[in-house]
């Protein structure tokens, strides 16, 4: 059976490239292909290693939306989106230190730099920024540039934050088919809300007790990469602490086309990350609607002694609550607290207790979400 589905795979692959290949020669016979542009995603490295993908495509200027766009104007700005025209075999050239680094697109225009510098790459700054540039694609080209973000974590941090996204940070309603449907197609980066009080427990968490403001924020979740710009926007927009975004690729020719394994992506990017940084102990945040108490378990027994605490938004099922609780009462005897609270104030009067952000900010916590909820309130009405 395996061996059919195997080969069904790659018939159905080898027919989507064939595809690709006719589409994109009449495209270009036909001059109706759009201009070029680089997709930078933020990344994180160290001092002595760095990492940057992102993905060469050409520019369907999705806009970025606004409260007043319509459901159409947002169905459409998502459809451009999933419908991405990738760019295979460009040339993309990074600089750092001096020194030009070339990578070539893979067929589905990711491009990938895995960077040892000569010396030592110090700022003060959490970000370091780096210059990107197009230097070679299979028909002709404008000059592209722009801008890589790399986080790189200060000596000084205290801890990491490792977040999930949908119904940890975002609105999605990933447990009802219908309602993520809606919101994911007919929604914007301005019209999603957050979780009540997210935005002020965040960077209470990035300010922590030494009050530099440089705790590093890591967010994983499955969200395809296609998403990348709409979260970028809605973090920003939120005032939610920036940081890297590590989705998942969508489509045929990508890996979880046939394991379908979101469990497995998140464990590797999150032990990918501890192992990046062992020096540094971290806190978890998700929520009970997927697998996240689950994952987090296994990624305590992994790493003993670096999870300070876990925060999962209970997302009142009470199948998925027994699920999250039993995995709280597994994590007791190996030394890590996992709170389930339904918004974050709870979670913030633990982690003060615990000595992990200021008392002081909780006020502030408990302000952003009773506005988050009169938001939310106001969209129900408006409904």
């Amino acid at each position: 059976m395996q061996l059919w589905k195997n080969k069904l795979v790659r018939l159905v692959r080898h027919i989507d490239n064939g595809a690709d290949a006719v589409k994109d020669l009449l495209r270009q016979r036909l001059g109706t292909t759009d201009p070029l542009h680089i997709v930078p995603y933020r990344t994180y490295g160290t001092a002595r290693k760095i990492y940057v993908k992102g993905r060469v495509l050409e520019n369907r200027k999705t806009a970025s939306g606004t409260k007043e766009d319509s459901l159409l104007t947002n169905l459409l700005n998502m459809y451009k989106r999933f419908e991405s025209d990738e760019v295979a075999g460009a040339t993309v050239s990074i600089g750092l230190q001096g020194k030009q680094h070339k990578v070539v697109t893979d067929r589905e225009g990711y491009f990938v730099f895995d960077l040892n510098p000569d010396e030592p790459v110090l700022a003060e700054a959490l970000y370091h920024t780096l210059p990107l540039q197009l230097v070679a694609a299979p028909y002709p080209f404008e000059v592209v540039t722009a801008n890589a973000e790399i986080m790189i974590p200060p000596a000084d941090a205290e801890y990491g934050i490792i977040s999930d996204i949908d119904d940890t940070v975002i609105r999605t309603g990933a447990t009802s088919f219908l309602a993520m449907g809606k919101t994911v197609l007919l929604a914007n980066a301005r019209t999603r809300l957050p979780y009540p009080g997210v935005s002020e427990f965040y960077k209470a968490l990035q300010l922590g007790r030494n009050g530099k403001r440089n705790n590093p924020f890591f967010y994983v979740s499955s969200s395809p990469w296609n998403l990348y710009d709409l979260l970028v926007d809605f973090l920003d927009h939120n005032e939610i602490p920036e940081g890297p975004l590590l989705l998942r690729d969508f489509g045929i020719q990508s890996e979880s086309f046939t394991s379908g394994d979101y469990l497995g992506h998140k464990f590797k990017e999150i032990a990918q990350i501890l192992d990046t940084y062992p020096h540094l102990n971290f806190v978890l945040v998700g929520d009970s609607g997927e697998q996240d108490p689950p994952i987090y378990l296994e990624v305590v027994k992994h790493y003993p002694g670096r999870i300070l605490a876990i925060y999962i938004r209970d997302v009142a099922i009470p199948e998925k609550h027994r699920i999250a609780q039993d995995v709280a009462a597994q994590l007791k005897p190996l030394g890590v607290e996992m709170i389930l609270t339904e918004h974050s104030v709870q979670a913030a009067e633990h982690a003060a207790a615990s000595g992990l952000i200021f008392s002081e900010k909780i006020p502030a916590i408990e302000q952003d979400k009773q506005e988050d909820e009169g938001v939310q309130e106001g969209k129900d009405i408006m409904a």
